[in-house]
């Protein structure tokens, strides 16, 4: 393929999931041949979907998409489907190919010297791999398939520092065509050439070129300009129907001057243009808590992971109320492990207050059941159930009233991180554990939520690889894993 060929191209394609409920509408974009760009937009907007099409998953209603016949494609899935956590690592590479691949083992040890990830044991399964050493393994999955077109939803979520240096550099460096949905605008700016920016309002897409951060002042530019336009012909609109109606009530010969206005303030309706609208930030928001006196977690011991097997290590740590903890330590150390145990009060991990109410965000939303509806999912932590609470919650995080009768699997991901802090918000936890907490969180939310933790009462214990986050949010104690060992 030469350079400036088009590899990826769609033509007016309309997808919709529901009849006459369009996610996309009419939308035209084309990637030339090594391009990198980011796929951006609102929660819901349809980017993960846009991706499925691109995949040949989902098929438009209507429109053409084009992908040069010769191309391969390839996508770093956001999370490792629940049927392939049993899976060895021969057996979730194996799945990547149609056919039975040779030389295979070669190349998984090729393709995990690439994403930074020691070589393990064939045998050993998925899920003993820890949450950052598994978004190494969805990179390495379409990695290893020597795409043309690399598609990469949200590849640095639960990555450490390290981990989302390599990436960055590997991407930089990287000679193919690839697409990346992503939240983390530094990780962006650094190797992006453009945006393509879907519109959950307007159910457009639009290609821009250039860097990440002068393109998004740009979109929000012409946002403030379209909407100071149709204020204007708002007012016009208004004023030409004033005198419609001035006209039409004098009768005679004036009714033919009110016909006139009324065409004219149709015409004027149809210049105004389907406003885009920046995603809305979550208005401040404070998680409640008890207050009481005396410990409400003793941390006993933790159990390491090390390169000779796990190791416990006894620590004696007490939280009490009004302490923010934050447990530290590279990717596949055992910080989700410790997590896990604490929530669940393993009486030789740690010991809970009895009567303490725990609050757990999950990384990979396990804490939720896909299959009950989001208003389930919200009533289910509430002391007493109210309806109407539940709508007004879900509206202040975000969460339409259109959406609440669905099915939590159904959701985007970042829909199902906002549903998990507006089940904080209800439940007001007494102990507050946080693993990854900005993963699928749109960047403008971000000081929220920190704002938000920064000021809760109770007793926290935080896991986070985001600079930026941990710095507006006060620490008190750090439990360094790697200094243990």
């Amino acid at each position: 393929m030469a350079k400036d060929n088009v590899v990826l191209r769609f033509e007016n394609v309309t997808f919709e999931y529901a009849h006459k409920k369009p996610l996309i509408e009419e939308v035209s974009f084309s990637i030339r041949q090594g391009a990198k760009f980011t796929l951006m937009g609102q929660n819901g907007a349809g980017k993960s979907s846009l991706f499925k099409m691109i995949m040949g998953e989902i098929t438009p209603q209507s429109g053409r998409i084009a992908i040069d016949p010769s191309a391969k494609i390839a996508i770093g899935r956001q999370v490792i489907p629940k049927d392939e956590l049993d899976l060895t690592v021969e057996e979730f590479f194996a799945k990547c190919f149609s056919d039975t691949e040779w030389k295979l083992g070669a190349k998984i040890k090729d393709v995990l010297e690439v994403v930074n990830l020691p070589v393990p044991p064939m045998e050993k399964k998925i899920r003993e791999f820890s949450g950052g050493q598994q978004a190494r393994l969805l990179l390495a999955s379409a990695l290893i398939q020597d795409p043309d077109i690399l598609l990469l939803d949200e590849p640095t979520n639960n990555l450490d520092y390290a981990g989302i240096a390599h990436l960055t550099q590997f991407l930089v460096e990287y000679q193919k065509t690839c697409i990346v949905i992503s939240h983390d605008a530094e990780f962006l700016n650094a190797f992006t050439h453009g945006v393509l920016y879907l519109d959950v309002f307007t159910k457009k897409l639009e290609q821009y070129t250039g860097d990440y951060y002068d393109v998004v002042e740009e979109i929000a530019r012409r946002i403030e300009k379209e909407q100071r336009e149709n204020v204007r012909l708002e007012r016009t609109i208004k004023e030409k129907k004033d005198q419609a109606n001035v006209f039409a009530n004098k009768g005679g010969k004036l009714r033919a001057v009110a016909k006139k206005m009324r065409d004219l303030a149709e015409d004027l309706e149809e210049n105004k243009v389907d406003v885009r609208r920046e995603d809305k930030t979550l208005p401040e928001f404070q998680i409640e808590c008890r207050e009481l006196p005396g410990p409400v977690i003793d941390i006993k011991t933790v159990t390491l992971i090390t390169p000779m097997g796990p190791a416990i290590k006894r620590v004696d740590m007490v939280l009490k109320r009004n302490t923010h903890l934050l447990v530290s330590g590279p990717n596949g150390i055992g910080k989700s492990t410790l997590l896990e145990a604490l929530s669940s009060g393993d009486p030789e991990r740690a010991v809970i207050t009895e009567g303490m109410k725990v609050g757990y965000y999950r990384q990979d939303f396990s804490t939720l059941d896909f299959d009950r509806t989001a208003t389930e999912a919200l009533e289910e932590v509430m002391d007493q159930k109210s309806r109407e609470l539940v709508f007004k919650t879900a509206s202040r995080f975000l969460l339409p009233a259109d959406l609440m009768g669905n099915r939590v699997g159904s959701l985007s991901e970042g829909q199902k991180a906002l549903l998990m802090f507006a089940r904080l918000f209800l439940q007001k936890p007494d102990l507050l554990i946080l693993d990854e907490p900005t993963n699928h969180i749109n960047f403008r939310h971000i000081p929220v939520i920190a704002k938000a933790l920064d000021e809760y009462k109770g007793a926290m214990i935080l896991v986070t690889h985001v600079p930026e986050f941990m710095a507006d949010i006060r620490i008190d104690e750090v439990l360094d894993l790697e200094s243990l060992i």
